[in-house]
């Protein structure tokens, strides 16, 4: 019997690159990595002599405003599953290119999925990864978030998942194709990009003990509620969700057991550095127009649908975040500061 055929879109990204890890430790499958031919290789740098061996792992360009491409990238990788990761993912950028975040985020769901139902793979099992930002702005006593809490989306990249979320389940219910959606809350680890908070945070203390910048830390809303998971647990609960009883038109909360706000985060960082001088400085542009200011999720219902748990603590993942941006530093990378 062949090898199962997985597709990863967005496989260079921090999830997508994290994904091609766990499955080629823990399953036998094949993977098709859908990617850009401008997406940066950083993320996929220690898995191109594989590729390039023909070793379980082989790259197919396409793009998500091209659907032409993503047919192609359809027939040519023939999956048995798809995981649709790939978005314009930075809800700061949505504020001054929500257009583009529309149709990459929304449209470009729509493309694929369309892709995936002209093939007529009926036992096709395909994740779409919406994200918790679709609850945007909850109350208190909506706390902790469940499932059929009420989307007040806080972005347009917020809105965009709307999108992606309500297409993904459009599908699953009028095509029938297996379509499950996550809704992954704030999930982080080594390889996490730079634009993103608790990342931004690392790369400026690992850039400042190396002398590259003054021993300032520059903030944006810092008051924000998060529930910190590592990137590790929220991949092997996406290889979950496509393998252990699968339900078309599922919708699931993944995210990780412990909270705190964006400042005793950085607190936690600032504490393992080895600088005891930095100070920390609130900057205007780092600051949304509006901010979902509290993210904690019930996860409930899919750890009871699957087993999945978190393993990994947050200090486990913060450490590692930050030994990821020391090491790049020494490596000779001189990241942009922002």
């Amino acid at each position: 019997m062949a090898a199962q055929r997985a597709l990863i879109t967005g496989i260079t990204g921090m999830v997508g690159s994290h994904l091609a890890d766990y499955l080629l430790a823990n399953t036998d499958w094949s993977l098709i990595g859908l990617c850009r031919w401008r997406s940066p290789m950083d993320n996929i740098a220690h898995l191109t002599a594989r590729a390039n061996r023909g070793e379980r792992l082989e790259f197919v360009y396409g793009d998500l405003r091209d659907e032409l491409s993503l047919r192609h990238a359809v027939e040519q990788a023939a999956p048995d599953f798809v995981f649709h990761l790939a978005a314009q993912s930075y809800p700061q950028t949505s504020f001054t290119a929500p257009l583009d975040t529309f149709d990459t985020n929304i449209s470009g769901t729509l493309r694929l999925l369309e892709a995936c139902r002209s093939t007529g793979a009926a036992d096709m099992r395909i994740h779409v990864c919406a994200s918790s930002e679709v609850f945007g702005r909850v109350p208190q006593d909506k706390l902790p978030i469940d499932e059929e809490c009420g989307f007040h989306p806080a972005s347009p990249y917020a809105i965009s998942k709307v999108g992606t979320d309500l297409v993904g389940r459009f599908y699953a219910e009028a095509y029938g194709l297996n379509v499950q959606t996550t809704r992954m809350f704030t999930h982080t680890g080594p390889r996490r990009g730079d634009v993103f908070a608790e990342s931004s945070f690392a790369k400026q203390i690992a850039m400042i003990e190396a002398d590259m910048v003054p021993p300032v830390v520059k903030t944006g809303n810092l008051k924000s509620l998060r529930t910190w998971s590592d990137v590790r647990d929220a991949v092997r609960a996406y290889h979950m969700l496509l393998t252990v009883d699968p339900v078309a038109g599922a919708y699931y909360n993944i995210g990780g057991n412990f909270s705190c706000t964006v400042e005793d985060m950085l607190a936690f960082l600032l504490r393992h550095s080895s600088r005891d001088d930095i100070t920390v400085e609130t900057e205007a542009a780092r600051v949304r127009p509006i901010d979902a200011d509290l993210q904690v999720p019930d996860t409930r219902k899919f750890e009871n649908h699957t087993g999945w748990r978190p393993e990994i603590g947050f200090e486990t993942t913060m450490t590692d975040l930050l030994d990821y941006w020391r090491q790049r530093i020494a490596s000779g990378a001189v990241p942009l500061t922002r």
